[in-house]
């Protein structure tokens, strides 16, 4: 089976400062660490959706390894999922769509979700209801197309006509990042003890991003 994966990480931030994909999180980004679970993966495809903090994010964030998507106006509702699918390669048997401000999304959950499921959709059932990853069938990809908003999608899941195969994941909904009140209760989490009381710098990621390219580009400093 060849499988697309798709982060999004189009939508904006306006109470929160800055980008919230340039969130600092366990020592890089919020979106750099949803990436790295994303490539964990192993997709055969893997693709990124950005809005209009793009410049920002590809300044700081390493999307090496992912085909990005444009969707500057995803800010004011627009799905980013419908330009996504312009660029799913054609081989693709179905999409795994993850969120680029929920890296507590694991490898695992990712990959039992699609060796289980039976039916058009599928979806991640956790302790305490639905979440992310879900997962689409090329059959689906029409009506993906007619999504107004990315939220959408769970209205295919919840009261579309399609039948639903919910797979087992461990634990509660991994949290995702919407607000302050969020971002402080993820980096609790998954941080003990280092839950922030201001919003972060970003130079670290900087300066992160840079060795990276330092390393790629065989300079080593």
């Amino acid at each position: 089976m060849f499988v697309t994966g798709l982060l999004l990480a189009a939508d904006g931030s306006p109470g929160l400062g800055i980008p919230k994909q340039l969130l600092s999180y366990q020592g890089e980004t919020l979106l750099g660490a949803s990436l790295d679970t994303a490539r964990d993966c192993g997709f055969d495809q893997l693709i990124v959706t950005l809005g209009a903090a793009s410049e920002q994010v590809r300044e700081r964030v390493d999307l090496d390894g992912a085909r990005v998507v444009e969707s500057p106006h995803a800010d004011t509702g627009s799905s980013s999922i419908v330009p996504a699918l312009d660029v799913v390669d054609r081989r693709t048997d179905g999409l795994v769509v993850m969120l680029g401000d929920q890296p507590g999304v694991t490898s695992a959950a990712v990959w039992s979700l699609v060796a289980e499921v039976a039916t058009p959709v599928g979806v991640s059932r956790y302790d305490n209801g639905r979440g992310h990853p879900c997962f689409f069938t090329r059959e689906m990809f029409g009506e993906l197309r007619s999504l107004r908003r990315d939220q959408d999608i769970w209205d295919l899941i919840d009261d579309g006509p399609r039948t639903v195969t919910d797979v087992d994941a461990v634990g509660n909904v991994p949290l995702r990042v919407e607000n302050w009140g969020d971002y402080q209760a993820l980096v609790s989490q998954y941080e003990p003890g280092g839950a922030p009381v201001a919003p972060p710098a970003i130079h670290t990621t900087r300066s992160r991003l840079h060795r990276r390219r330092r390393r790629r580009e065989g300079t080593g400093h």
